[in-house]
């Protein structure tokens, strides 16, 4: 029988070979009423420490359920706000591997009060240091709000578990019958509620994870996010009987973004986050000639691509965590507007949009633009248009821009002319796309700096990232704020 690693063991797994130095090993709690002044585990059912990933410094904690289950108390809060504390002076990234009972119940109010210290200083860090959280076992109650205010959260398929009440207070106040994994295991946080950004097979993926989502991130915002080797993309998909480069010309016709996306970035480099939350938009980080940059695409595979509420908020806290740490945006673009409908409308979508808008409006790093198919209407303002201070915007032949699609447009302006006659329809429809959608109208007007074939489009690109090389100035610029 092999025997589970030790929360020492999973860190050293985690963490360059012979670089974790521990601090803190022989802390014990001061609790003398329950009868804990007879259980009082050296460490306090956390490690931390410093080390080394991929050669760069860190600071990294590892709750270990083996000792008080790892229930935080005050001495297990005063270790956690140490690692972060160290990181807000050393300036580097915090990575914790979270397995915990919660709240230590006979420390009372002190226990709570540590909670607050550790979220108090999360929220200092955000935006100026990389926070990672790794979920391997539970996370309840209160805990659960530290993860959720880091930039990613790691969940371990089958172990991991975040919730704020669990499945009994659940029954007594709702009568409502559910299982650990049914309310707070990966699949929900995954597909469902977003809160979880990578879903892991078991602790070592997870570990690999956590150190590949590092490989994308400076070590703070002060300093430059680490290069790879360049590597060439994966060819450009093709379409059509000709073998067409691109994309299908039919609009209504789907296609996985995510084929073009590997046809810009270095071959192998594109890490997508959240990718069963909001499928109609896909976020993930990437390289170009081994710099990170974000990916931020419209997924005409789902919901033909139409932003909703869902798909705002994650689009507008990646952008955020992007510019947050200096990494340039390349966005493209095929969406059909705003996803109509009662419960849109009543679930906010004006304000979630707004915030989509507002952190591609925000953003200082460098911005560029890729229209592949279609933008129409207020998603065509919202997805990191010309006029919300892209850096440059590029077209693929044909791709057209417009306050709407031509059969609803004709419907507005011919509506007389279609009561009239409605076997004029054809003709009205080629009339408003010659001269309202025209591809070449964008261009002349500057909202497309230039229309650019398929299998341009990496060249483009690379060379758009290195004449804007100089705009990457590493410095605090705002934090990441949950969405």
């Amino acid at each position: 029988m092999t025997l589970p690693a030790t929360r020492t063991q999973r860190l050293e797994a985690l963490v360059d070979p012979g670089s974790f130095r521990e601090f803190g090993s022989q802390a014990r709690h001061r609790v003398t009423a329950f009868g804990m002044d007879r259980k009082r585990p050296a460490g306090d059912g956390v490690v931390t420490g410093t080390a080394r990933i991929d050669g760069r410094p860190a600071g990294v904690f590892a709750q270990d359920p083996s000792a008080l289950g790892g229930s935080l108390g005050e001495v297990h809060a005063a270790k956690i706000t140490a690692v972060l504390d160290h990181a807000a002076r050393a300036r580097v990234p915090v990575i914790g591997l979270l397995d915990s009972g919660g709240a230590r119940i006979q420390e009372g109010v002190a226990a709570l009060d540590g909670y607050g210290s550790i979220f108090f200083r999360n929220v200092a860090l955000s935006g100026r240091v990389p926070q990672l959280s790794v979920v391997l076992g539970a996370c309840a109650g209160g805990a659960v709000y530290s993860p959720a205010l880091t930039d990613i959260v790691i969940m371990q398929r089958g172990t991991a578990h975040m919730f704020v009440t669990g499945p009994k207070v659940v029954r007594a106040v709702t009568f409502e019958d559910v299982t650990l994994e049914e309310l707070g295991g990966s699949r929900i946080h995954a597909s469902a509620s977003g809160v979880a950004h990578l879903v892991a097979d078991d602790a070592d993926h997870a570990l690999d994870l956590a150190r590949a989502v590092l490989g994308y991130l400076p070590t703070s915002c002060w300093d430059e996010a680490p290069l790879a080797p360049p590597v060439d993309p994966e060819p450009m998909p093709r379409w059509g009987p000709d073998g067409t480069v691109g994309v299908p010309a039919d609009h209504r016709m789907p296609y996985d973004v995510r084929g073009i996306v590997r046809g810009v970035v270095d071959e192998g480099s594109f890490l997508e986050l959240q990718e069963q939350f909001a499928g109609n938009i896909v976020t993930g980080f990437a390289r170009v000639e081994g710099r990170p940059v974000g990916v931020v695409a419209n997924q005409p595979q789902v919901l033909a691509g139409c932003l909703d509420i869902n798909a705002s908020e994650k689009g507008a806290r990646f952008v955020r965590l992007c510019d947050a740490f200096g990494l340039p945006l390349l966005v493209l673009v095929d969406v059909p507007g705003f996803l109509p409908g009662l419960g849109q409308e009543a679930g906010g979508i004006i304000r979630k949009g707004a915030k989509l808008l507002y952190a591609f409006a925000e953003a200082t790093v460098p911005r560029m633009t890729v229209v592949l198919r279609k933008a129409f209407g207020g998603a065509y303002i919202v997805m990191n248009s010309k006029s919300l201070g892209a850096d440059r915007v590029y077209s693929w032949p044909g791709a057209e821009l417009a306050v709407m699609g031509a059969e609803g447009a004709i419907d507005v302006i011919f509506r007389r002319d279609l009561e009239a006659d409605p076997s004029r329809r054809a003709e009205l429809l080629q009339r408003y796309r010659d001269e309202a959608m025209a591809p070449h109208l964008p261009a002349e007007r500057l909202s497309v700096d230039e229309v650019v074939a398929p299998d341009e489009t990496r060249d483009v690109v690379v060379e758009t990232l290195a004449g804007l090389e100089r705009a990457l100035e590493p410095r605090f610029r705002h934090d990441n704020l949950p969405q």
